[in-house]
């Protein structure tokens, strides 16, 4: 299983494959917190500088432009458009994924430290994958090249119910941690 790399690379990064995914997106409702806007770098697991910018694309609707090394590295710069939720103590994001990768909405989590840095977390897909198995989410496996993948058909409030669980919070997997450009 890969590591998201380029966000979700927010390591919108998240394309890797191994994803926990949801039919629809989280329904663009609610506004993302001000200092997610913005543009923030990091050095990937390849040591490249990979760099993320966050803007707004409508109403609560958001667009992260991922590249890496440059803005010039076409081969690298991708485009991802997402919403974001804050439900309980946790803000998730769900992001429109390619065909390739089942056309859902990748589904992961945020945080925005005191440090001014952006954490993005994935959910743990085997987790996911044997609490489906146990009756405690509904969904399916569907397969990528780069891995298994879970599709979520619970009801998105049960969904985030069970992420918002202190009994699940070793659910969540850290993908990238960004720090604010420029600091």
């Amino acid at each position: 299983m890969k590591a998201w790399r380029l966000l979700f690379a927010m390591s919108f990064l998240l394309l890797s494959g191994c994803l926990v995914t949801l039919n629809d997106p989280i329904p663009a409702n609610e506004a993302a917190p001000i200092p997610l806007l913005g543009d923030w770098t990091r050095r990937n697991e390849w040591g490249e500088q990979q760099y993320l910018e966050v803007s707004r694309a409508g109403s609560n609707v958001y667009k992260a432009v991922t590249y890496v090394n440059s803005p010039d590295d076409i081969d690298s710069l991708r485009e991802y458009g997402f919403t974001v939720a804050h439900h309980g103590d946790r803000w998730y994001i769900s992001v429109g994924l390619p065909k390739s990768l089942g056309a859902n909405f990748a589904l992961a989590g945020f945080e925005l430290t005191k440090d001014n840095e952006l954490v993005l977390y994935n959910i743990d897909v085997d987790r996911i994958h044997q609490e489906m198995e146990e009756g405690a989410l509904q969904g399916r496996r569907f397969e990528t090249p780069e891995g298994d993948g879970a599709l979520l058909t619970s009801p998105l409030e049960r969904v985030f119910d069970y992420l918002d669980d202190p009994a699940n919070a070793d659910v969540f997997i850290e993908a990238a941690r960004f720090q604010r450009s420029g600091q």
